[in-house]
């Protein structure tokens, strides 16, 4: 858990170490987890509530240090800004990711979909946007540690359901390991109520009492409470919500004269995706039509089309160039050295000298990089030799466009156990990864609503080069502030 030498932390140290206290704490944290919610369904009945396990969790919180956490913090509402403007600029989504759709069918599928939105009078004034900032901890070889963005997550973030109660759980666990200071310092943490509000807010400007929103969602749900704690929210405020799938709004979806979208009967004012983002999402051409329709209709969608396209690898690339971050916010220097300093470096793959120049140093020194396609969900990322192998391949071909490459970030690993159902406790050295949730909503050009909503820590054993929670990788966690 701790490898610092500040004295507060010497008393977990030996907790680390103390194997019966351990497995006495394994016991009741698992019963904790499962008192407070933190809980997912099984992988052999994903879609039954009947029997559910604790979701994946750290034994212990992880330090983390807290200027660089309030640095994660502070920076968000301008990320919220940045993503809203980047989806409002038309003749930068097309440029940036002209070369993309050329190679990538899905993003060009997507890209399709913008462009016959854009083409008809959009009916909706009113933008909703959730989205996730993830980062981790860069040390460099002097010693310093800074902050650097691995991705932003502009549909379909989750877990901020899960992480508004894994707080109470750590501070259980630490007060059982006799460890009071360290429990009092875990943060409160809620971004369920957060991203609900951001909901709500839009639920509201859409101006209908009997309309409901809508979670557009996966078929195999086995993080369905990591949803539910965020659908309880808005119950709390009586906003009614339904869950349907792709399938559903292909079966009963129209939209009446006034491009209002009807589902089931029910009118909806949000479509929430919390599906849509990979390519095996759309099981077939129904659902991409489904897909246009919501995008054509009068329902907020969350995203839209152009705030999808603007959560791209390709467009996180694009906006690390000099002097792009500057055409969003010409009068805003401080904001732009903001966003600025948490970028890692990225490298076009487009093709021509700068791409070739790119090819060149990732072939050299292929370690030291991160080899990114234009996916979502985790588990896509190419590593070390592999690097090798693809780029080797695609080196001459405009193939390699579909992918950016990025500075890989080094951490500095930590000791923790991971509790996972049916796996053996054993120590691990594991990394970490900061998550910041944003909620934003914008009715016409008047930003309404701009926050910074909560954060997540998800961590993993330095084993694994990629994946997160939902991928089976990764763990929920919570940050101790050192």
């Amino acid at each position: 858990m701790i490898l610092t030498a500040a004295p507060l932390y010497d008393a977990a140290r030996h907790v680390l170490k103390d194997e019966n206290l351990i497995k006495n704490i394994e016991e009741i944290a698992k019963d904790t987890a499962l008192l407070h919610g933190v809980l997912m369904r099984t992988k052999e009945t994903p879609n039954s509530p009947e029997v559910v396990s604790y979701a994946p969790f750290t034994l212990f919180p992880t330090p983390v240090p807290t200027a660089l956490f309030h640095q994660a913090l502070a920076v968000q509402t301008h990320f919220n800004r940045l993503v809203d403007r980047v989806s409002q600029n038309p003749a930068f989504l097309e440029e940036t990711l002209a070369s993309t759709i050329k190679v990538d069918n899905f993003t060009a599928r997507l890209f399709n979909i913008y462009k016959q939105v854009q083409e008809e009078h959009r009916p909706q004034s009113i933008v909703l946007g959730l989205n996730r900032s993830d980062y981790m901890l860069d040390h460099s070889p002097d010693g310093g540690t800074s902050l650097k963005q691995i991705e932003i997550n502009t549909i379909a973030a989750s877990f901020g359901g899960l992480a508004s109660r894994t707080p109470d759980v750590h501070r259980h666990i630490l007060k059982v390991a006799n460890l009071p200071e360290e429990s009092n310092n875990v943060l409160d943490n809620n971004p369920a109520a957060g991203l609900a509000r951001g909901l709500a807010k839009a639920w509201e400007l859409y101006g209908s009492e009997r309309a409901v929103v809508m979670f557009l969602v996966e078929d195999v749900q086995r993080n369905i409470y990591d949803h539910r704690f965020v659908e309880n929210e808005l119950w709390k405020r009586n906003i009614p919500v339904i869950r349907r799938q792709f399938e559903d709004v292909c079966r009963s979806g129209s939209l009446d004269e006034s491009r209002r979208l009807f589902v089931d009967g029910h009118e909806i004012a949000i479509v929430y995706f919390r599906n849509g983002y990979m390519p095996q999402n759309y099981t077939s051409e129904e659902s991409w039509e489904a897909r246009l329709m919501m995008e054509r209709s009068l329902a907020v969608k969350c995203p839209d089309i152009s705030t999808h396209l603007a959560g791209t690898k390709k467009v996180q690339q694009e906006l690390a160039q000099r002097g792009v971050l500057e055409r969003f916010f010409p009068d805003e220097p401080e904001t732009v050295a903001q966003i600025r300093a948490t970028f890692a470096g990225l490298y076009t793959l487009d093709m021509g000298e700068e791409g070739d120049k790119t090819v060149a140093m990732a072939l050299a020194n292929p370690d030291q990089y991160v080899l990114k396609p234009q996916r979502e969900g985790g588990g896509n990322n190419i590593y070390g030799t592999e690097i090798c192998e693809v780029l080797e391949n695609l080196k001459s071909s405009t193939e390699r466009t579909a992918y950016i490459l990025m500075d890989k970030i080094q951490p500095v690993p930590v000791q923790n156990y991971l509790l996972r159902p049916g796996a053996p406790l054993k120590l691990n050295s594991c990394l970490s990864e900061l998550g910041v949730f944003g909620a934003y909503v914008r009715k016409g050009k008047d930003m309404v609503f701009n926050e910074c909503v909560g954060h997540l820590l998800r961590t993993k054993s330095s084993e694994h080069a990629d994946g997160g929670v939902a991928a089976g990788v990764a763990v929920l966690d919570n940050p101790l502030l050192v």
